[in-house]
């Protein structure tokens, strides 16, 4: 008796996903090697064991592929900080928990981190992610702005402008951390105090130049 129609389509799909995740694994490598320099569709093709046309197949271009390999990383990162921010009583509790989430994944995971915001790389089109651009349960600068928007009495471009601020500071500790945690020149502070103090000098520098409720 011939397969039905959908279980062949499903095979082919988990198939498909299959490559997806394992190429995904060959970028991030390279890029760890190298850097985003490291990446292209004919050197992904031979680290993973395809043909370019595969590759091709599943993405546009680098810029996309590296976009996309990035998607799971994304999505741990919100996911850490709405777990955080729903333990908090208040606006403003909720932000802080959110920054703290942030800066612990961040160090907790340095190559995840690094791909994300640290690496220069080719940009591809919003549409061309995964995680949806702008949803605040996906992409962690769009919760990162509702979390100010709700602590913040002020307009949208203002809010945007906190929440800047607020993710300049954060990604400031973590990337100093990734970068120098381990040189002997910079004296070793406490993470957790030195979260705890950046997050104080954040939000008391933010209620003195905006308005937070």
């Amino acid at each position: 008796m011939p397969r039905p129609h959908s279980t062949v389509q499903q095979r082919k799909q988990r198939e498909a996903e299959a490559r997806r995740v394992h190429i995904f694994a060959v970028v991030k490598a390279l890029i760890k090697k190298g850097g985003a320099r490291e990446v292209t569709v004919r050197r992904v093709a031979e680290e993973a064991g395809f043909s370019t046309t595969v590759v091709y197949s599943l993405f546009k271009d680098k810029a996309t592929l590296i976009t996309r390999a990035m998607d799971d990383d994304l999505l741990a990162l919100v996911g850490a900080m709405r777990a955080a921010a729903d333990l908090g009583q208040s606006p403003l509790q909720r932000l802080r928990l959110a920054g703290q989430a942030y800066v612990q994944f961040g160090l907790q995971h340095p190559d995840e981190y690094a791909l994300v915001f640290m690496e220069p790389r080719p940009h591809a089109p919003v549409e061309a992610a995964q995680v949806e651009h702008g949803n605040a349960e996906q992409d962690p600068y769009a919760f990162a702005y509702s979390l100010m928007q709700a602590a913040a009495a002020e307009d949208a471009d203002t809010v945007h402008l906190m929440a800047h601020i607020f993710w300049q500071g954060l990604h400031g500790m973590v990337s100093l951390g990734l970068v120098m945690g381990q040189d002997p020149w910079l004296p070793s502070i406490d993470a957790h105090t030195n979260t705890e103090a950046l997050m104080d000098v954040l939000i008391a520098g933010l209620g003195q130049r905006f308005r937070l409720v």
